[in-house]
């Protein structure tokens, strides 16, 4: 049976709760090269899920399991040799649509379990090109056989076995309404990087009051001159300032969990 992209069967897979803002887009794009769209639902209360069976995804329910697990229940639901796992806010671009059905219509090498693809973020309607946001590449288009997340509480990734490499092309990352979305969520994710660090990695380095000054400084530093954000303008300025204080809160809210279980710093 013909696939759309001319090569092997390809599955998309999206993981969604209340994402009516941007899924209309993301599902728009990918229904031009996915063989299957498989749409794992975690208990939208908005109109997500009536927007999307409106494209004909194969519609599925599942309660949170956490951010890998979720992912992985939805590539194990797809039947594509190649899976390319989207968050619900990543939109695809019509040259990464090309570039994607021009390699899998050439054929991948054996040893190529995976590519990069990189993300231009976005605040609102403004994209974030500079100070380390960008390219932000990331590992979503896998071979099914070969890749999986792997289990973290925050920053899930997908391990392959094989090489991987890059895309030239970007997807676009509607992520955050605004500046205000933006400081919440990467607050939230303070909290759980923290945790993260608490059950599963050397906290060592991470208890000293040094850090709690050296890490956001350097990193404010890296991104504003070395990554160039002062090229910019403000809004970089102001997401990198936030991105500092994400940081100094992951240090201090580790503290905080160490000094409940009674470890001196």
């Amino acid at each position: 049976m013909p696939t759309k992209t001319g090569g092997p069967p390809l599955s998309v897979t999206i993981v969604a709760q209340n994402e009516e803002r941007t899924i209309a887009r993301v599902l728009t794009a990918v229904v031009e090269l996915a063989d299957e769209i498989i749409f794992l639902d975690s208990g939208s209360t908005d109109r997500t899920a009536e927007i999307a069976k409106g494209f004909g995804v194969r519609f599925c329910h599942q309660e949170w399991l956490g951010y890998a697990e979720q992912k992985n229940k939805a590539i194990d639901l797809a039947t594509g040799e190649w899976i390319l796992s989207l968050d619900a806010d990543e939109v695809l671009t019509p040259p990464l649509i090309a570039e994607i059905c021009d390699l899998m219509q050439r054929g991948v090498p054996d040893g190529i379990s995976g590519f990069k693809i990189p993300r231009v973020l976005y605040i609102g309607e403004m994209p974030v090109r500079g100070g380390g946001f960008y390219p932000d590449a990331q590992l979503r288009l896998i071979r099914k056989s070969k890749g999986r997340f792997q289990p973290r509480i925050i920053h899930e990734s997908i391990k392959v076995e094989g090489g991987v490499r890059q895309l030239k092309n970007d997807m676009l990352h509607y992520a955050y309404r605004d500046v205000d979305q933006f400081a919440q969520t990467m607050d939230q994710y303070a909290r759980l990087s923290a945790q993260q660090y608490l059950e599963h990695e050397n906290t060592a380095w991470r208890r000293s009051r040094l850090n709690v000054i050296l890490n956001p400084t350097w990193t404010f530093f890296y991104r504003q001159v070395v990554r160039g954000g002062i090229f910019h303008g403000p809004l970089c300025w102001r997401l990198n300032v936030i991105y500092a204080g994400y940081v100094w809160k992951k240090v201090t809210y580790l503290r905080d969990l160490l000094q409940r279980q009674g470890h001196s710093s």
